[in-house]
């Protein structure tokens, strides 16, 4: 009896893919809603992307200050993220039409396979114990990472100076020629290296439920995984765009 309380009062693999679960079809459903609303009222995509930017930053940060939030503000994030990532979705599928370019199924449908493939590999490759994410890979991989943002933050600041980076435009796509190819090349390596922080956060869930965590920390390691399957997403978004823009056939 005593067994079975603490089992339902501890955190569960179970009960984390259950809460991502929730905020993936509230994430789908948000970004169906950011498409239509974009395709509908144009003058006001800024003022949806601002808005939803500025709710999931806040959510963002409140949960950091109090993790017991995370019943309520994975929910809200899951929906800001979803308007954003659907808002964009339709831009990047406007950019290919008005150049005569049609991406197969749209590319949020394209952008949504890739995601959920190589969701379904990162768990494939830890649950057999093929690759899995220890302190070294993770410290590696943050590694990295940190040197990423901090490149991206060094290229927006020179271009404030009037500096153009091609590769990282883009509209280059359509131009073809060595700054689309790098684009191209440069955008898969990201994909590639926020997939991978989809075993750290595996790897964590599997910490946190052998250490019998509570109940209440599920709905923490769920915001967790929705951080990085929206940027998984963003980051197959833009690529299915690129091949798109360099390989479509033009109308």
């Amino acid at each position: 009896m005593n067994g079975g309380a603490v089992r339902s009062n501890t955190a569960s693999v179970q009960g984390v893919m259950a809460k991502t679960g929730i905020c993936t079809v509230l994430a789908i459903a948000a970004g169906t809603f950011g498409y239509m609303f974009v395709a509908a009222n144009p003058t006001l995509t800024m003022v949806a992307f601002i808005g939803s930017f500025v709710v999931s930053l806040i959510a963002f940060f409140a949960l950091m200050a109090k993790p017991g939030l995370a019943i309520v503000i994975a929910p809200i994030y899951s929906i800001t993220q979803g308007v954003v990532l659907g808002a964009l979705s339709m831009l990047l599928d406007q950019m290919l039409l008005s150049r005569g370019i049609e991406a197969a199924g749209g590319l949020a449908l394209q952008a949504f396979v890739i995601t959920g493939s190589l969701m379904a590999t990162m768990l494939a490759l830890h649950t057999f114990g093929i690759l899995r994410a220890g302190p070294r890979f993770t410290s590696v991989l943050s590694l990295v990472t940190l040197g990423l943002m901090v490149s991206m933050l060094i290229a927006w600041v020179v271009s404030l100076f009037g500096v153009k980076m091609p590769f990282l435009d883009l509209g280059e796509a359509f131009n073809g020629g060595q700054a689309a190819w790098i684009g191209l090349g440069l955008n898969a390596g990201i994909l590639v290296i926020a997939s991978l922080w989809l075993l750290v956060d595996l790897a964590q869930i599997d910490e946190a439920v052998a250490s019998g965590a509570p109940k209440s920390m599920e709905w923490v390691l769920a915001f967790g995984l929705i951080v990085t399957l929206a940027w998984v997403y963003l980051e197959a978004l833009k690529l299915a765009f690129r091949i798109a823009a360099m390989f479509g056939d033009r109308k």
